[in-house]
C-alpha cells in the first residue's frame, strides 16, 4: 500500500513496518502503517468500539470521530507521528499511534526522544493480546526513529491497559496527576522485555498449532461423490479414526438434493454449514483453492490443512501462488499447514482426528512427529507403528509455507500428552529461532532430528526460505549445544524415538549386558566401545537359559549400582535335536517385563535374532505399569464426549501405552571406570554447563514410573546407537540444571568503548557495505581492546629489513611468507624457524627467495619465535541466519584435512568453552598424549570467551581468524590474525515478534 503524495514525501511508505503475528488465542492478524487511504476503515473501526474503551482512550464521552480527527489519525509522517493498525480481513480492529513531543509535552521533532502513545482496541478483540502485539511493534519503530521513551496518561479505571504496560518488561515510572496514571516507559530492551516477548510468542504459536490438532468441527473441501480422490480419502480415514467433533464434506459440485456423503453433512460451501468450523482440509486443485480459502475466511474457519499440489514445487509461478495462499489465509486470520501436505493426526481420545491421506490411524502415544516430506511422513508413519509405538500428533507440513518445525517446537515444549519430539526437516527457515526453541524443549523433553537435504546448498522444491551458507558440521554442533539429538536417517531417529518413549533416561555411560549368546554379546560391546559408552564384560547365560534365568540376570542388573542401562541379546533356543526353536517369545517379554517392574528406574533395550512374537509382546506396556498423572495444562476438547478406541496394530503392533514417563534422571551415581580396552587418553571432561534458562516455565515435572514397553531392535549396532543418544543427551540435560556463565575477570581487561570507537573510525574510512578487512596492525590493535593480544611481524622486503627487524624483535625469530597463496603453508617452505642470529637469518632469506620467488611476491615478515606448543586455530564468524558462531580445531590437517573443528554459538560460557575444546577429536593432543606434556587449557579457555565477547558486543566484527594459535604448557600466543569489519547484518529474531514473510 503507498501513500499518498500529502503523506510527507520525503518519508516513504515504511513497509518493513508491515507484519503477520500470532495473537494470543492463535488466531493471525496483521500490522502495518495508517495511511490516508484508511479514513472509511478509521470511522467503521471506531463505530463498533464501545463507549466504555472511547471514554478510556478520550477521557471523556466521545461518541464519533470528526472529520478533523479522521485527517489527523490517518495523516503520519512516519517520523515524528506515526499510527499503526491490527487488521483481520482489511478491516481494523486496534490501533495505536505515538507522537513526538518536547519535555514540556508539547509537539515536536527530533532531536527530542519521547513520545506520547495511546491505543484503542475493538472490544470484541479485547483479551487476545492485541494491545501487547501493538506495543512490541510500536516501541520497535520509535527506537528506529529515535525516540527512547514513551509517556502514557490512563485512567485509573482502565485496568487492562495499565497491566499491558505493566506486563511489558521495559523499565518504567508511574505517577498519579489529575486524576489519571502517567507512565513512562523506557524502551530500550531488557531481559525482562525480551522474555515476556518471547513467552508470549511461545504461548500464541503453540496455541495456533494447538487449534489445528484439535478442532471442535472439520470441513473437507472437495471430497467427491465417488470414492478415490484426495477429498475422499481425507474425508475416509478422518471418519476411520473415529473423530469425536462433526465432521462435514464440502463440494460446489455437489448436487443440490445430496444430503450427506459417508454418513456426514454434505453442502455445497460453507455458508451452507449451521455452525462455525474450526478446521477445512482444502483437497482441491490449485486454481480453485483461492476461492476455497476466501469461504473459510468469511465463515470464521480458525485453519486450514491444503493438501492441493501445484504451488513451490513447481517453481516460479507456484511460488507465486504460494505466497499468495499465504497472504490470503493470514488477511483472515487463519494459518496453513501445506500447502502439498500429507495432512495431521491427533491420537487423544478426546480428538481422534486423522485428516491425513494415512489410511490408518497410528495407535495412541507418547511421541509426536514433525515432517516436511509426505514420503518421509509415510516411512515414519509404518515404522513406528511396526515397532509397537504410538503417537500423540503428527504434522506432515508439505511446503511449510506457513506452520513450519518451529512452530511444532513451541507446541510440543507445553503438550502435556509429547514425551519425545521427531523432526524430518529439510530446511531451517529460522535457524536461530530453531536452536533457541529446541534448546528450550530440550531442557524439559527429547527432540530429535534428521535434517535432509544437508549438502545440496540449497532448499528443496517449495521450500521458500532463506538459505544458510554454514557447513552442515557447523548445524550438527550447534544442534548438539542446543541439546537436539541429531541422527542421520530416519531409521535412527525411529530407534532414538521410541528407547526416548519408553524408557528412562541414563544415569552414565556405563552398561550390562547379557545374554544367551556369547557372540551376539561380543558385538553388543563391541558396539558400545564405538559408540564411546563403558561396558561391562557380557555375560553370557548360555543357550540353555530359560526365560527365567533371563529374569534373574536382568533384575540382577538393574540392582547393580555400577550399571547404568542393561542391553539384552537374545537368539532362538536349541532344542535336544539340536534343531533351532523360536521359542515363546512371549514368555521371554513377560520375563524381562517382570525384571523391569521391581528393578530401579534404568533403561533397558533388547537385541534379538529370530524370536517370534518378542518384539510384539515387548512393546506392549506392562500391566504393572503405573498410570501417568498429567499436568493440568489442558488442550480444547471438541464438544462431544470421547468414546473408547482399540489401538489397531500389525504384526509389531502394540496396545496403547499405560506407562508414559517423564525425563527425571538419578544424578548422583558415580561413575565406574572406563572398559579395560586399549584407548588414546581422553580429553578431561568439561565442567557440566547449561544453555541458557528457558524463556517460558515448561510443565511440572512427574515422578517417574516403571517403563511399561521395552523396546527391541534386530541389530545391536542400531540398539547401542540408540542407547548412546539417550547418554549423550541424558548427559546434557544434567548440564542443563546449572547454567555457565562469563567470568567477571574480563570486564576488567576489556575496552568495549574503545573497541566501539576504533571500529566506526575503520568504517567510516573506507565506506563500503562489503566492508574492508583490517591490517595486521589494525586487527592487532582492535584485538588487544579485549585483551587478545597477537604477536607483532615486521615487514621485510630485503635481507637487511629482516636483519633490521629481528634485532628490534630479539633473537631467536621466524621468517614466514604472506603471499595469500603461501600463508600459512610450513609444508611448502614459506616458514623457517628459530633462526638465532644474523648468519642464520641471511641464508634463510636467500633459501626462500631462491625456492619460492622475488620477495614483492612473497610479502616476507620477521617475528619474535614463541614458546614451544600446540598449534591451533580460533575462528568466529557470522552467519546472517544462524548468528555468531566461534569454532576451535588444531591447525593444518586436522581442521583442514579432517574436518575436525568444533563451533559453539555465541556468546559462550565458561563451560561451553571448555567444552569447545575437549569436543574435538584430536582433543588429547592438548591434554598430554603419548606423555607430552599437557598444554595451559585454562589460557586457550580464556582466550575464546574474550573472542565471543568481542563478536557479541560488536556485530560489525563480521569475521575473526586467530591463527596459528600456539598453546604452550604455560600460556599461549596467537601469531597471525585476520579480521574483517563490515555492516551488521539484519537481525531477525530481536525485533518485535512476527511471523516469516517469504
Amino acid at each position: 500500500m503507498e501513500p499518498k503524495p500529502e503523506q510527507s514525501p520525503h518519508h516513504a511508505y515504511p513497509d518493513h513496518w508491515e507484519a503477520d503475528v500470532v495473537l494470543r488465542d492463535g488466531g493471525t492478524a496483521r500490522i502495518r502503517p495508517i495511511t490516508t487511504d484508511d479514513a472509511e476503515r478509521l470511522v467503521s473501526f471506531y463505530e463498533q468500539v464501545s463507549d466504555e474503551s472511547k471514554y478510556y482512550r478520550f477521557f471523556a464521552p466521545y461518541p464519533r470521530l470528526s472529520d478533523r480527527d479522521v485527517h489527523r489519525f490517518t495523516h503520519h509522517d512516519y517520523v515524528d507521528r506515526v499510527g499503526l493498525a491490527v487488521t483481520i480481513g482489511g478491516e481494523f480492529i486496534g490501533t495505536v499511534r505515538y507522537d513526538r513531543i518536547d519535555d514540556r509535552g508539547r509537539p515536536a521533532s527530533a532531536p527530542a526522544d519521547e513520545a506520547e502513545v495511546a491505543f484503542l482496541v475493538q472490544d470484541a478483540h479485547q483479551g487476545r493480546g492485541v494491545a501487547s502485539a501493538l506495543l512490541e511493534h510500536i516501541a520497535a519503530v520509535a527506537r528506529e526513529r529515535g525516540i527512547r521513551r514513551f509517556a502514557a496518561e490512563v485512567l485509573p479505571a482502565n485496568n487492562k491497559m495499565i497491566k499491558v504496560f505493566r506486563d511489558a518488561g521495559y523499565t518504567q515510572r508511574r505517577s498519579f496527576e489529575d486524576g489519571s496514571v502517567h507512565l513512562t516507559l523506557d524502551l530500550e530492551p531488557t531481559e525482562e522485555s525480551l522474555a515476556v516477548q518471547r513467552g508470549r510468542e511461545q504461548r500464541a504459536e503453540a496455541r495456533s498449532v494447538q487449534r489445528l490438532l484439535a478442532p471442535g468441527s472439520v470441513a473437507v473441501i472437495g471430497a467427491g461423490r465417488t470414492p478415490g480422490g484426495v477429498g475422499r480419502t481425507v474425508l475416509r480415514n478422518l471418519l476411520a479414526a473415529g473423530y469425536t467433533g462433526r465432521a462435514y464434506a464440502v463440494n460446489r459440485a455437489f448436487d443440490e438434493g445430496l444430503a450427506t456423503l459417508d454418513g456426514v453433512p454434505a453442502h455445497r460451501s460453507l455458508g451452507e454449514i449451521d455452525e462455525q468450523v474450526d478446521l477445512a482440509v482444502i483437497a482441491v486443485p490449485a486454481h480453485q483453492v483461492p476461492e476455497a480459502v476466501a469461504d473459510c475466511g468469511e465463515h470464521g474457519v480458525q485453519g486450514l490443512v491444503v493438501v492441493s499440489a501445484g504451488y513451490a514445487e513447481r517453481g516460479a509461478d507456484g511460488r507465486e501462488l504460494q505466497r499468495e495462499l499465504v497472504r490470503q489465509a493470514r488477511s483472515y486470520g487463519m494459518r496453513i499447514i501445506g500447502p502439498n501436505a500429507f495432512g495431521i493426526i491427533n491420537t487423544a481420545e478426546n480428538v481422534r482426528l486423522n485428516a491425513s491421506l494415512a489410511p490408518e490411524s497410528p495407535a495412541r502415544g507418547r511421541i509426536g512427529l514433525f515432517t516436511q516430506s509426505g514420503a518421509i511422513g509415510i516411512a515414519l508413519l509404518s515404522g513406528l507403528h511396526r515397532r509397537g509405538a504410538g503417537l500423540s500428533s503428527f504434522i506432515s507440513a508439505g511446503n511449510r509455507a506457513d506452520v513450519s518445525g518451529n512452530d511444532f517446537l513451541q507446541y510440543s515444549f507445553e503438550d502435556p500428552d509429547t514425551d519425545v519430539a521427531l523432526l524430518y526437516l529439510e530446511s531451517l527457515g529460522n535457524p536461530r529461532k530453531f536452536t533457541r526453541l529446541a534448546r528450550r524443549t530440550a531442557a524439559v523433553k527429547p527432540v530429535v532430528v534428521v535434517k535432509g537435504a544437508r549438502h545440496s546448498g540449497t532448499n528443496p522444491p517449495g521450500h521458500a526460505v532463506p538459505v544458510s551458507r554454514i557447513p552442515d558440521a557447523t548445524v550438527s554442533a550447534l544442534m548438539r549445544q542446543a541439546g537436539v539429538i541429531r541422527v542421520d536417517t530416519v531409521t535412527e531417529m525411529v530407534d532414538a524415538g521410541i528407547l526416548l518413549a519408553g524408557q528412562p533416561l541414563p544415569s552414565g555411560p556405563r552398561v550390562a549386558i547379557l545374554g544367551n549368546s556369547e557372540s551376539l554379546g561380543l558385538l553388543t560391546y563391541d558396539a558400545c566401545l564405538a559408540e564411546g559408552l563403558r561396558p561391562r564384560p557380557p555375560i553370557d547365560l548360555t543357550t540353555a537359559a530359560s526365560p527365567q534365568d533371563f529374569r534373574d540376570a536382568l533384575a540382577e542388573a538393574l540392582a547393580d549400582a555400577t550399571c547404568d542401562a542393561v542391553i539384552v541379546t537374545a537368539i532362538p533356543w536349541v532344542g535336544e535335536d539340536g534343531e533351532a526353536e523360536t521359542g515363546d517369545g512371549q514368555v521371554l517379554a513377560a520375563a524381562l517385563h517382570t525384571a523391569v517392574a521391581g528393578g530401579s528406574a534404568k533403561p533397558v533395550a533388547v537385541v534379538h535374532v529370530e524370536i517370534g512374537g518378542l518384539a510384539e509382546a515387548l512393546a506392549a506396556a506392562s500391566s504393572t505399569a503405573a498410570p501417568r498423572q498429567r499436568p493440568t495444562t489442558a488442550r480444547t476438547a471438541p464438544p462431544e464426549a470421547p468414546t473408547d478406541r482399540t489401538a489397531s496394530t500389525d504384526r509389531e503392533g502394540a496396545t496403547d501405552r499405560q506407562a508414559p514417563t517423564d525425563r527425571t534422571t538419578d544424578t548422583d551415581r558415580t561413575t565406574a571406570s572406563a572398559p579395560a580396552a586399549p584407548h588414546p587418553p581422553a580429553a578431561p571432561a568439561a565442567p557440566e554447563a547449561t544453555p541458557p534458562a528457558p524463556e517460558a516455565t515448561p510443565p511440572a515435572p512427574e515422578d517417574r514410573p516403571r517403563p511399561g514397553r521395552i523396546p527391541a531392535y534386530p541389530a545391536a549396532e542400531r540398539a547401542v546407537r540408540a542407547l548412546a543418544e539417550a547418554v549423550k543427551y541424558a548427559q546434557w540435560r544434567r548440564q542443563a540444571a546449572v547454567p555457565g556463565k562469563v567470568p567477571e575477570l574480563l570486564d576488567e581487561t576489556i575496552d568495549e568503548a574503545g573497541a566501539a570507537a576504533l571500529i566506526e573510525a575503520h568504517l567510516a574510512a573506507a565506506p563500503d557495505p562489503r566492508g574492508r578487512q583490517l591490517g595486521h596492525d589494525e586487527a592487532r590493535e582492535l584485538l588487544g581492546r579485549y585483551g587478545i593480544d597477537v604477536r607483532p611481524t615486521l615487514p621485510a622486503p630485503d635481507p637487511d629489513a629482516a636483519v633490521a627487524a629481528a634485532a628490534r624483535l630479539g633473537y631467536p625469530v621466524a621468517l614466514k611468507t604472506t603471499a595469500p597463496h603461501l600463508r600459512h603453508r610450513a609444508d611448502l617452505g614459506g616458514v623457517r624457524l628459530d633462526l638465532t642470529d644474523e648468519d642464520a637469518l641471511r641464508r634463510a632469506y636467500g633459501d626462500l627467495t631462491d625456492l619460492l620467488g622475488k620477495p614483492a611476491e612473497l610479502l616476507p615478515v620477521v617475528q619474535a619465535m614463541a614458546p614451544r606448543g600446540v598449534d591451533t586455530v580460533v575462528r568466529a564468524s557470522i552467519d546472517a541466519a544462524a548468528g555468531a558462531v566461534l569454532s576451535f580445531g588444531l591447525a593444518g590437517a586436522p581442521s583442514e584435512l579432517l574436518g575436525d573443528t568444533a563451533h559453539r554459538l555465541v556468546p559462550v560460557t565458561d563451560r561451553d568453552a571448555a567444552e569447545l575444546i575437549r569436543s574435538i577429536r584430536a582433543a588429547p593432543v592438548l591434554f598430554g598424549w603419548r606423555g607430552a606434556a599437557p598444554v595451559d587449557t585454562a589460557a586457550l579457555e580464556e582466550l575464546l570467551l574474550r573472542l565471543s565477547r568481542l563478536v557479541d558486543d560488536h556485530p560489525e566484527v563480521v569475521s575473526v581468524a586467530l591463527e596459528p594459535v600456539v598453546v604452550a604448557p604455560q600460556g599461549l600466543t596467537a601469531l597471525g590474525a585476520t579480521v574483517r569489519l563490515a555492516p551488521p547484518p539484519a537481525r531477525n529474531d530481536l525485533g518485535p515478534r512476527r511471523l516469516p514473510s517469504y
